[in-house]
């Protein structure tokens, strides 16, 4: 009989003693594994663009494009925002026939050739190699001050706007800061 109390004290012992450091294992188990890396997926949806973007540019289709806030750890982020939000949003789109040749053919942007820099890897496929891309520090100007401000464009955008004449591409990559 006292062979079985014996296993009985034990067995609750273990169960009393043994509960908590499992429940605390798993916490931390939990709080310590690492998260995957964050891949935000592209995009092709085309009312956001249109709207921050197609008052200067004109109707845009077949876009592949990445909106993100760069601060971000990624996908279920729970941390507090900051009160300046940084969001990048950067890709490509078509533009009407021939509205590449009429915003590159301003003489008062200067276009020059100009290449992609910094690109995220998931956009890579949607530019072409051999693209012949023109780029005016004017035309960002222009698109990022008084051209860029819309009734439906939130925050004080800056960056790039590249433009491929002969398949009426252009890209661009742009941070939206809002404060």
């Amino acid at each position: 009989m006292d062979v079985q109390r014996g296993r009985t004290d034990r067995r609750r012992f273990l169960l009393i003693a043994g509960l908590p450091v499992l429940t605390v294992g798993a916490g931390l188990t939990y709080l310590l594994w690492p998260e995957p890396p964050y891949r935000p997926e592209v995009r092709t949806d085309l009312e956001p663009l249109n709207r921050r973007l197609g008052p200067f540019l004109g109707e845009l289709t077949d876009a592949h494009w990445l909106g993100y806030d760069i601060d971000a750890s990624g996908a279920g982020d729970d941390r507090i925002p900051s009160p300046d939000s940084r969001i990048r949003l950067v890709g490509a789109a078509r533009l009407p026939a021939g509205g590449a040749a009429a915003i590159t053919a301003k003489p008062d942007h200067a276009f020059a050739p100009g290449a992609p820099s910094g690109l995220p890897a998931p956009l890579k496929k949607y530019l072409p190699a051999d693209a012949a891309w023109q780029h005016s520090p004017g035309f960002d100007a222009y698109a990022n001050g008084q051209g860029g401000k819309s009734e439906a464009s939130d925050g004080t955008p800056s960056g790039r706007y590249l433009f491929d004449v002969a398949r009426d591409l252009v890209h661009f990559d742009l941070l939206y800061l809002f404060t």
